[in-house]
Order: structure tokens, then C-alpha cells, then sequence
């Protein structure tokens, strides 16, 4: 039998906010770093089961599985639950790079009226509803780290970072949300 490690939930058990906006940890999921040039981006939808965008600050879903645009060439895809992402690559036929990103990256749930407000407390982008429509995402800072960005709903966000960040970027979503609330 092999040996595996196993890797302990960021933020495990931790829930924060405020009287106007919720935190919580989302769920482990699998990640990919897809980069692939345009032609290739149709053989990769098909196998992913969704239509990767191919204009900035797009996001798709399909099927429990969302691909994020982050540049020209450069996805991130996430899969909730069912996994296989890095298989459906494979089998796609295409020239791509794609990298497991899933114990690199966690994600934290930003809901309610002072959700935007809550972000902005460390991150400079117009995150309105006229400029940051419900499935918009970027990557952009949040304080001192790197995030990406993804509005899940007219309230909600989900911000992806690194794991080793977590802690930092729950801390200061949580000095938000306290600010959010007043």
C-alpha cells in the first residue's frame, strides 16, 4: 500500500462575519491551472463539459464544474465533488498544461448585503453589481495577497487563495465584515 498524505482542511471548523455579511470556508474542491492556446479551447470545453470564456472577467458552469478566465490562455477550472478534471483533459486531444492546484488553493464564501463592502476592505476593484456583474471573476490583491475573485450571486463571492494565506485573508475579511456592519 502506498503511502499518501493527507492534507488537513484550511480555516477547518471556522466561521466568521458580521450583522451583514457570513464567512465560511468552502468545501474542498478540485482546482486546475489550464493554460491552452484558442484553437485548442474547444477540444478542452467539450472534454470539461462546459465552454471555457474566452473574454475577461468570465466565468462559466456546468455541471458542478466552473472555469474562471484569468487571461488569454489561462484558466481556472474547479470541480465540486465529482473530480475527474485532470482525466477529461487528458482524453480532450488538445496541446494544454494543466496542474492539480487543489491543496495549493482553499476558498472562502462571502454572503450577504455587505459582502462588497467586506472584500474592498483590502482589495481596490469596483466590486457593484453594474461593474462586477454576478459571474464576473478576476485576479486581483486582497491586502498583501494574491486572490481570485468569482461573484456567485448579487450578495455572494467566492474568494479563492493560497492555503498558506488563508488564515491572513479570513483575518482581514473578518476586520471587513466588523466594518461592513457599522
Amino acid at each position: 500500500m502506498a503511502d499518501v498524505a493527507t492534507r488537513t482542511t484550511p480555516l477547518g471548523g471556522v466561521h466568521g462575519g458580521s450583522a451583514s455579511v457570513q464567512l465560511t470556508p468552502a468545501a474542498p474542491a478540485e482546482r486546475l491551472s489550464l493554460r491552452a492556446a484558442s484553437g485548442d479551447v474547444a477540444a478542452l470545453s467539450r472534454a470539461l463539459g462546459l465552454e471555457l470564456p474566452e473574454r475577461p472577467k468570465t466565468s462559466a458552469s456546468a455541471g458542478g464544474r466552473t472555469a474562471l478566465w484569468l487571461g488569454p490562455d489561462e484558466w481556472l477550472v474547479i470541480g465540486e465533488g465529482q473530480g475527474g478534471l485532470m482525466a477529461a483533459c487528458a482524453a480532450s486531444g488538445a496541446l494544454h498544461s494543466a496542474v492539480d492546484v487543489s491543496h495549493r488553493n482553499t476558498a472562502i464564501l462571502v454572503e450577504g448585503p455587505g459582502a462588497a463592502a467586506t472584500i474592498n476592505a483590502g482589495c481596490p476593484l469596483d466590486l457593484s453589481l453594474k461593474a462586477f456583474p454576478v459571474g464576473a471573476c478576476t485576479r486581483t490583491i486582497f491586502g498583501k495577497v494574491e486572490i481570485v475573485v468569482l461573484r456567485t450571486g448579487e450578495e455572494a463571492f467566492r474568494v479563492e487563495v493560497w492555503r498558506s494565506f488563508s488564515e491572513y485573508a479570513f483575518g482581514l475579511l473578518a476586520e471587513g465584515a466588523t466594518d461592513a456592519a457599522l
